[in-house]
């Protein structure tokens, strides 16, 4: 799996994997696809945004961006996208390491997450198994696509 920054080239496949992932319901807080236009502008605008590709193809991407702004800038945050079909198969881990790598270089002292889905248990066992730190829940804290209620967690991790 290579991790590498994302090209202009990218767009498509980026914006059809992150509206998946959106269409999905069940781990990203949007409502709204992404279309060329927006697509573009809003990669655009992260502090970085990489691909994983696996035989030449991009089958994952991360984003990267402050998690606040002035005194608690040096906090990241991101958000990770794997294509239905290529997960399992060691995207998320490769996009999470090199990410993590990263907003290290760019001076992010921490990352924190503010939402992940209790019940999305490969996002969990992957953060803990990398060493990110529960900081706690918030109950019914999203919107299932099915329209139910699901608790999040709450990660940090010392870059």
């Amino acid at each position: 799996m290579n991790v590498r920054a994302c090209a202009e080239a990218d767009l498509p496949r980026m914006m059809l994997i992150w509206n998946q992932v959106v269409e999905d319901g069940v781990a990203f807080p949007q409502l709204d696809l992404l279309t060329p236009e927006t697509a573009r502008a809003f990669f655009a605008a992260q502090s970085f945004t990489a691909v994983a590709e696996e035989n030449g193809e991009v089958v994952g991407l991360y984003i990267l961006h402050p998690n606040n702004e002035g005194r608690c800038g040096h906090i990241a945050n991101a958000s990770y996208a794997v294509e239905r079909g290529a997960r399992d198969r060691g995207a998320g881990e490769a996009l999470v390491r090199h990410c993590l790598q990263t907003a290290a270089t760019l001076g992010f002292r921490l990352m924190q997450f503010n939402a992940v889905v209790k019940e999305n248990r490969r996002a969990l066992h992957l953060y803990e198994k990398l060493g990110f730190q529960r900081i706690g829940e918030v109950p019914g804290g999203f919107l299932m696509k099915d329209g139910h209620y699901a608790d999040i967690v709450l990660f940090y991790y010392v870059l």
